[in-house]
């Protein structure tokens, strides 16, 4: 197959720990053919979606690609595009599913699918499954977050467009920074943001639970929080522990992983914390190294197979 891979700098990312580097070497040690871009190389001529892309070779080490040589490509040439860009899924963001949605019309098989991308908000789309989630709203109003605080005494808040923990905080109704943290993140009352009750289990992990084309990971990845921290983010200093499903774990992947499958969302990342689901990631889901590493289940060869399917 011929995979691209729309993601960000290759430059910045990660060997050791980036679940794309991960799928790139697995395609590669499994025959086919890699390439890769950024969302401005994406483009439109004629109604036939384009992109500028690099052919790669793939290494296991810290130089871990080389460019074989770069071409101007119609989307729909390639087995699989893979969208792997990191949030904030903002109008740059939006704008590049949108030429996506051009690729998919040509024939592209685009993956996740750039409808989704757009309609499933990774903090809003737990929604759709209010027995699984803690108690929860979404609002612009500071007061009506007050008011929440104020019926469960200890919230989380957070954006709605961020990942890897950014701009989350923990209040209590003696935080003197209240004030000032929700005028920020709601834009003094312009932008809706998220609260939810603090869940103590978080002590225990952000557990992240994948599915691959409508079939569950066996293995969770714990996100601990570091010392004096209420969030388990790898980003945010967390320390990654893999371990089994537990029996509410397994029941919550395996009512998401169907609708997720009719969504068109090949590869998501759900979070739970103790026993409630908190997020649905469907950007650029993370966790395939340290699951592989301490537990022998290769996650990236599992999605390439997936595809080969």
């Amino acid at each position: 197959m011929k995979i691209l891979y729309i993601c960000d700098h290759l430059d910045h990312l990660k060997p050791h720990k980036d679940s794309s580097v991960a799928m790139m070497r697995a395609a590669r040690t499994l025959g086919h053919e890699v390439f890769s871009c950024t969302t401005a190389d994406l483009q439109v001529v004629a109604g036939i979606a384009l992109v500028r892309c690099q052919r790669l070779k793939i290494f296991f080490g810290t130089a871990w690609f080389a460019v074989e040589s770069e071409d101007l490509c119609a989307l729909h040439d390639f087995d699989a595009v893979i969208m792997r860009t990191d949030p904030p899924v903002d109008t740059d963001y939006l704008l590049a599913t949108q030429i996506l949605s051009v690729a998919e019309a040509n024939g592209a098989r685009v993956l996740n699918r750039p409808a989704a991308l757009r309609d499933c908000n990774e903090k809003l789309a737990i929604l759709n499954f209010p027995d699984f989630i803690a108690p929860t709203r979404v609002t612009a109003n500071p007061q009506d977050i007050d008011a929440f605080l104020a019926e469960h005494g200890d919230i989380i808040v957070k954006p709605l467009t961020e990942m890897g923990g950014a701009g989350i905080f923990r209040l209590t109704a003696t935080d003197p920074n209240r004030n000032a943290i929700l005028e920020t993140l709601t834009h003094h009352g312009q932008r809706a943001i998220m609260a939810q009750r603090y869940l103590p289990a978080i002590a225990e992990g952000d557990k992240r639970i994948l599915l691959i084309d409508g079939e569950v990971v066996p293995w969770a990845l714990a996100r601990i929080p570091k010392a004096g921290e209420t969030r388990g983010n790898l980003a945010a200093g967390g320390t990654a522990r893999a371990q089994a499903l537990s029996a509410r774990d397994r029941e919550i992947a395996e009512t998401i992983a169907p609708w997720a499958k009719a969504n068109g969302i090949f590869l998501a990342g759900l979070d739970v914390i103790g026993d409630c689901l908190t997020e649905i990631n469907v950007t650029s889901p993370t966790g395939f190294q340290e699951i592989t590493a301490q537990t022998g289940y290769d996650v990236a060869e599992a999605f390439i197979r997936a595809l080969e399917r």
